[in-house]
């Protein structure tokens, strides 16, 4: 899958957790902490947990990563054999094609996402994908022709969902679909709801950057979280969350510069073009699947646009940072931890 491309990692810090001081505590049932990892989707991801023993933490881990495997299998635009890539190799559809649960719930998110954003988000950007990777390899801009045929088959109207039916219509022939700016929160949506359902009510879920906690570490108020920085080495900004997903995108470590102009790897839908920087934009949501979208879309949208956007998204904030004249800005929207920052 190329969701791992897409993303700028998130510093998590899985130590120290800040005590509440608010007064007596109901004494909890006494739990472990269990921590694995494994390479998913491309990408390194790490559930940690607490549990009411070992084993039954590494169960209920194993059974979360079972799950981010099916979901490869369904949503990879890698494989040719995944429910995904066979939709987009059948485009255009003569007919709707059925599609299951988890695809339909991908493209109807996808696809609302992509309304409220004005398409600065585009599950059917795979073409643009494909052309910007090639300008990445070879240092060269794409040819406008080449940039205006990759265009033209994504967009409105290149995604019709069917509702009676669960099905979807592919009308344009080039179409592709590009899970890489949903897919990954969406498995880890997926994944938390498999450890709930083993009794795990306190877990974190990092897939390189895209980043679920549920309820508070016991003797905590939450998980602490580090956001990355909008260049490498530089200071993140240290957040609390509970019962959230929170993402970043931005250029930090992924980035080329062609022509004299720095381009990140995250594709501007509306011009084909990696979206210039340097640039991060980090989301905080009520889930992971629309964190994961809207980190993508505001990354497009950028510190001027992409507030007015964020707010449209219920329970959801965003934090903007950004160069301008050799200085480093930050903007955070209302409902982001702490005191709001203008720019």
């Amino acid at each position: 899958m190329t969701t791992g491309l897409y993303r700028v990692a998130l510093a998590v810090t899985l130590a120290g957790w800040l005590a509440s001081g608010c007064g007596p505590r109901v004494p909890e049932a006494p739990t472990v902490r269990v921590g694995e990892s494994r390479r998913l989707m491309g990408v390194p991801w790490t559930i940690t947990v607490h549990a009411a023993s070992q084993r039954a933490g590494s169960a209920a881990i194993a059974a979360a990563f079972a799950e981010v495997e099916r979901l490869e299998r369904v949503l990879s635009d890698y494989d040719p054999a995944s429910e995904l890539s066979r939709l987009s190799a059948a485009a255009p559809t003569p007919a709707p094609v059925a599609v299951g649960a988890d695809l339909w719930r991908v493209l109807v998110t996808a696809e609302a996402v992509r309304e409220k954003t004005a398409g600065a988000f585009d599950i059917a950007i795979g073409p643009l994908t494909s052309l910007w990777r090639q300008a990445r390899r070879s240092g060269r801009l794409p040819r406008a022709d080449k940039l205006a045929a990759a265009r033209a088959a994504g967009g409105s109207g290149t995604v019709e969902l069917l509702p009676e039916t669960q099905s979807v219509r592919l009308p344009k022939p080039a179409t592709r679909l590009d899970p890489g700016g949903i897919g990954m929160g969406y498995a880890a949506d997926r994944a938390a709801e498999v450890l709930a359902a083993r009794g795990i009510d306190s877990a974190l879920i990092d897939a390189s950057g895209d980043v679920l906690v549920t309820a508070a570490p016991p003797g905590t108020d939450g998980w602490r979280i580090v956001v990355a920085p909008l260049k490498p080495g530089g200071l993140g900004a240290t957040i609390v969350l509970t019962d959230a997903a929170v993402t970043t995108s931005g250029d930090a470590y992924q980035a080329v510069e062609i022509d004299g102009g720095r381009y990140s790897h995250i594709v501007d839908p509306r011009t084909g073009l990696g979206v210039t920087g340097p640039t991060t934009v980090t989301v905080i949501a009520p889930d992971a699947t629309t964190a994961d979208a809207l980190a993508t879309a505001a990354s497009v949208l950028g510190h001027a646009a992409g507030p007015e956007v964020v707010a449209a998204f219920p329970g959801c904030s965003a934090r903007f940072a950004w160069r301008e004249a050799d200085t480093d800005r930050v903007l955070t929207t209302p409902g982001w931890p702490g005191k709001p920052q203008p720019p």
